[in-house]
């Protein structure tokens, strides 16, 4: 038995390889990922932020396909590191709120005049405000990743056919979106890819003006495209709904909504933890009502629907529970979650905060593998390597007795 066969074998005693029957829901890994980018919008603990970092990449690396989505993960890497040397830019040029002690460098100074107090362009750079920086830069490319992890794992396509019909047309929206991006790294890679073969230069001003007319012509006639498959198939054509209808459903969801972000704010905030989760109970009851009566505008049918199995509820369950006991950590131990920078101390790992960032890794070892061919790199898996047999002897073929006529001969019909 070869390595790969090997791996193929004790990956299948975990979880099956993945078809179009039992393929995880996209709804699943959208769950799983808000529930991680909620554990990484509730700590500043960088040590904390690298391991959901880490619990995500591990997973994505399990479990990504070589779909064009799914390409776009390394996108949101750098994107996030990107975001984080923005933060500390920010931080060294325009100062930081964190007074501190331990002085860097001193730059010049900008004289600004008395209607912008409060800002301050240059003077000194400490360390506590450079570290508070890099904290919350973390943070910020924590979500980032997440987000991305959840883009690389779903396909917009299915999650589209999910969506509430209420929902059709934005949700439409929204899969373009997020499709644009993955289709752009992919033209420009095979742009550059094409380049180099042909020995012209692929990187700085130059290359990237001759790569960027290509890739713009190519989204002009993709999105010409996509525009007449969306009309060929009646996008935008509602049925008739009585106007009482439309204004209960209007009136639900508005007040849904309103009920949602005003039981978030009492949750997140310490003056209204006693009515804020029964007004966010209530705002999601009044606001899946008027999706549910929305949805009798939409006249799509749905083919082949995707099920939500065991599998999915315990995707989703692993990043809603991350999710929860973070929030419920920085309750019990807020210091643990949120390191101070002055004094200027080294940040330690909390014991049951990480260990409730390890469940984020339950998709690995329970969501469908994706089949040989569909992993990034990856060929059909061959059996065991082993020497073929020899063919058995073919004997040899008789010559009939009476041979055929020749195709021009007459037939005995004809002769009669």
């Amino acid at each position: 038995m070869t390595a790969v066969a090997r791996d193929r074998r004790v990956r299948g005693m975990l979880a099956p390889e993945a078809h179009r029957s039992n393929s995880l829901h996209p709804g699943a890994w959208w769950v799983w990922a808000l529930g991680l980018g909620t554990a990484a919008s509730r700590t500043t603990n960088p040590l904390l932020l690298g391991l959901l970092i880490g619990v995500a990449g591990y997973v994505v690396a399990a479990r990504r396909t070589s779909a064009p989505w799914a390409k776009s993960y390394g996108a949101f890497v750098k994107l996030g590191l990107v975001v984080i040397g923005i933060r500390l830019l920010f931080a060294t040029v325009l100062g930081s709120p964190i007074p501190g002690t331990h002085i860097l460098v001193t730059l010049p100074e900008v004289p600004l005049p008395d209607w912008a107090k409060g800002v301050r362009i240059g003077g000194r750079v400490t360390a506590e405000g450079l570290t508070f920086a890099l904290y919350d830069g973390v943070r910020l490319a924590g979500l980032l990743i997440c987000v991305g992890a959840a883009n690389a794992l779903a396909s917009p396509a299915r999650l589209l056919k999910s969506l509430p019909g209420a929902l059709y047309e934005a949700g439409v929206a929204v899969v373009v979106a997020m499709t644009f991006a993955p289709n752009l790294i992919a033209d420009v890679q095979r742009l550059r890819a094409t380049r180099r073969l042909r020995g012209r230069p692929d990187r700085g001003i130059r290359g990237l003006l001759q790569v960027g007319l290509p890739v713009l012509e190519g989204a002009l006639e993709r999105s010409v495209a996509l525009a007449a498959a969306m009309d060929a198939r009646g996008f935008g054509r509602a049925a008739q709904v009585p106007v009482r209808v439309r204004r209960t459903t209007a009136a639900l969801t508005l007040g849904g909504l309103m009920g949602v972000c005003a039981g978030t704010y009492g949750l997140l905030s310490a003056q209204g933890a006693g009515y804020g989760l029964p007004v966010l109970l209530a705002g999601l009851l009044a606001a899946l009502a008027g999706l549910r009566l929305g949805g009798r505008r939409s006249v799509r049918t749905r083919y082949r629907p995707d099920p939500w199995g065991w599998r999915a509820w315990l995707v989703a369950g692993s990043g809603a529970a991350v999710g929860g006991l973070t929030i419920w950590a920085s309750t019990v131990d807020w210091t643990a979650l949120y390191p101070g920078v002055i004094p200027l101390v080294a940040p330690s790992l909390p014991l049951w905060p990480a260990a409730a960032v390890l469940i984020g890794l339950l998709p690995a070892f329970v969501a469908p593998v994706p089949a040989a061919e569909q992993r990034p790199g990856g060929v059909p898996e061959a059996p065991d390597a082993r020497p073929a047999e020899p063919a058995p002897p073919v004997p040899p073929v008789h010559r009939l007795r009476h041979s055929a006529p020749p195709a021009d001969a007459p037939s005995e019909e004809t002769s009669r």
